[in-house]
């Protein structure tokens, strides 16, 4: 079997000034991430919970999305940054997850401070916390469950998703921190990237931070990193590029009633078979 060696993404981390990763939801994403430049790729709950037409509100299983990132994680040279949602449930379930993670080569998970069931940041719903404390004991809990010290953890916290604002986003990053956190994830459905740009200027670099400038996109990765950022995700761009390419393109070959007028503009059969490494496959059944 093809198996691809890569570096924990704790190495990545420490080796890169700004590490920029790239949503995916399958293998072949992620592999064109990679390819792209991308020193991590962000196996999305959002995007695993889309291809499968469904909202990204924990109705697949910890199971569904442990799969994806496992199969993604084999295709590539770079380390998978696991979107675990608020854990699967329980500080038992979080132990549980990193256990399972851990085990399928996965070298980073993050999980964010909601309730059980969570629903998309962007979505309309509520939005409400978990307490601080409760947590900060899944936090304890992922770090005491890891057997390997390169297990990264990443704290997520929907503060200013949920209107709670800066304030309220650095007092509980402080207690992740407190509690073993590797890094904080601060995230924000503004326009601008203001609220985070307050967060990094009272967070005195405790930790490394996490941005996923979705709602502000026009932040460029260079600004990021002088601000204090040592990671940013693209969360959900690769998808949202996918529907509009597929939907044109169906569109397109259902109107004209050939394919002719596509053919120069869509990838060939041979770059399919190079991102399927189908010549190192041949080569073993020599």
């Amino acid at each position: 079997m093809i198996r691809n060696s890569y570096p924990s993404f704790r190495q990545v981390l420490a080796d890169n000034p700004l590490t920029r990763i790239a949503g995916a939801h399958s293998s072949l994403g992620g592999r064109i991430a990679e390819q792209s430049g991308f020193q991590a790729v962000w196996a999305s709950s959002f995007e695993i919970s889309a291809a499968r037409c469904l909202p990204d509100a924990s109705l697949l299983s910890m199971t569904d999305y442990l799969e994806a990132a496992a199969h993604i994680q084999k295709a590539l040279s770079v380390p998978v940054v696991a979107d675990c949602d608020t854990g699967f449930g329980n500080s038992m379930n979080v132990a549980y997850m990193v256990a399972e993670y851990e085990s399928a080569g996965i070298t980073a998970v993050s999980i964010e401070d909601k309730i059980f069931p969570k629903m998309n940041s962007f979505a309309t719903a509520d939005h409400t916390l978990l307490d601080v404390s409760a947590f900060a004991h899944k936090i304890e809990t992922a770090k005491k469950a890891q057997r390997t010290d390169d297990f990264f953890v990443i704290a997520r916290t929907e503060a200013m998703i949920s209107g709670l604002g800066v304030d309220e986003a650095l007092e509980r990053c402080t207690a992740y921190a407190d509690a073993g956190a590797d890094a904080v994830l601060v995230h924000s459905k503004q326009k601008t990237k203001d609220q985070v740009l307050e967060f990094l200027g009272l967070w005195n670099d405790r930790l490394p931070v996490v941005v996923v400038p979705t709602t502000y996109p026009d932040w460029h990765a260079d600004d990021a990193r002088a601000a204090g950022v040592s990671a940013v995700i693209y969360a959900n761009q690769g998808l949202r590029a996918t529907i509009t390419s597929l939907r044109s393109t169906f569109q397109s070959i259902y109107e004209t009633g050939h394919t002719a007028h596509l053919e120069d503009n869509i990838s060939g059969v041979k770059d399919v078979f190079d991102l399927q490494q189908l010549d190192e496959w041949q080569q073993l059944g020599v």
